[in-house]
């Protein structure tokens, strides 16, 4: 049993991991905001410490006496570059020099993201040792967060894992897929083209979370360049995004699924009048400028070859089965 702490712990992947974590008996610390809703993290066990990972004093009772923290807390919205970076890249840097003030550091395991590495380059799925190149602010504050945590590698064993889409139960992003298609019987897509993602359960990704604690090579010393202690979080299959639409349509019982290509244009049209309203309303939303940098920059797709091999990672179900065990929370939810 290990005493772990969670940041970002009342958020969709940090639920899936406190639940896997308290199955397996660790004792978990929850690191939470006061404003945090904890929903399902309530019938769990675990001990609550609120605090915020852009408050370095407030990390410090957390981190104490843990001997695992799962850096889980990120921005994914925001109205303006500077809050991405406050967050993704300013709060890993306080999360490392915590750990590594303590007289024994805490493994650090870092979620970092697919858009800090940057899209497919002609269809190829990126690997580790594939050169960074992300498109969006997201993305670049995502990697200057990875850049951070190898900055602190020499006091604080670090690894990093950076997953592609992911989805599953108390996903509230990614319950707009569902609900277009289970209300209009409609899957816009975001190109002409025929673009294709990597994906995983948020439950798979929990699993190669705890397994690149246990297993997971370390990020090397500073000054060293190579990838070492960088994990991809992929399931095997990587569907062309009309493609998925069809199979959450299977997942959610229809026996169609209107498919709508959609043009570059029309993309950025809506994404400026998604910024627009974010404006206006001073609240991000998901779809915006940034995200329409990577939505028309192609496929995004990712090998999880590395973490299958040094880690023994395997997901849980198919693709289709996680998209069937999503669709069926939400209607027992009553999100749909």
């Amino acid at each position: 049993m290990a005493k772990v702490l969670v940041t970002g712990a009342s958020g969709f992947v940090g639920t899936h991991l406190v639940e896997a974590l308290a199955e397996r008996g660790d004792e978990v610390t929850c690191l939470v905001r006061k404003s945090s809703r904890l929903g399902t993290l309530r019938r769990l066990k675990f001990q609550l410490v609120y605090g915020d990972v852009t408050d370095r004093d407030s990390l410090a009772p957390a981190v104490a006496g843990r001997q695992i923290v799962y850096h889980i807390a990120g921005c994914t919205q925001a109205l303006r570059p500077s809050q991405y970076y406050r967050v993704n890249r300013w709060g890993v840097a306080n999360v490392a020099q915590v750990c590594a003030g303590q007289d024994s550091p805490p493994v650090l395991v870092t979620v970092s993201s697919l858009a800090a590495a940057g899209p497919a380059i002609d269809g190829r799925p990126k690997t580790e040792t594939d050169r960074s190149e992300p498109v969006s602010h997201y993305g670049h504050s995502k990697r200057a967060g990875e850049r951070v945590a190898e900055a602190f590698a020499d006091r604080v064993p670090t690894t990093i894992v950076r997953p592609p889409i992911v989805l599953g139960e108390y996903d509230r992003m990614g319950f707009a897929l569902f609900h277009s298609i289970a209300r209009f019987g409609v899957h816009l897509t975001p190109s002409l083209d025929r673009p294709r993602f990597s994906l995983i359960h948020a439950a798979d990704l929990a699993q190669l979370l705890i397994l690149a604690a246990e297993r997971g090579q370390r990020l090397p010393a500073a000054g060293e360049n190579n990838s070492r202690g960088y994990y991809f979080a992929s399931c095997e299959e990587s569907p062309f995004y009309s493609d998925l639409g069809r199979m959450v349509s299977n997942a959610l019982g229809r026996r169609w699924v209107m498919v709508i290509p959609t043009s570059s244009p029309v993309v950025w049209t809506v994404a400026m009048a998604g910024e627009l309203v974010s404006r206006v309303r001073h609240a991000p939303l998901f779809f915006n400028v940034d995200k329409a940098r990577e939505i028309t920059a192609g496929s995004w797709l990712c090998s999880g070859r590395r973490a299958a091999e040094q880690l023994g990672f395997k997901v849980g179900a198919t693709l289709q089965d996680r998209l069937r065990q999503t669709a069926e929370w939400y209607r027992r939810e009553k999100w749909l």
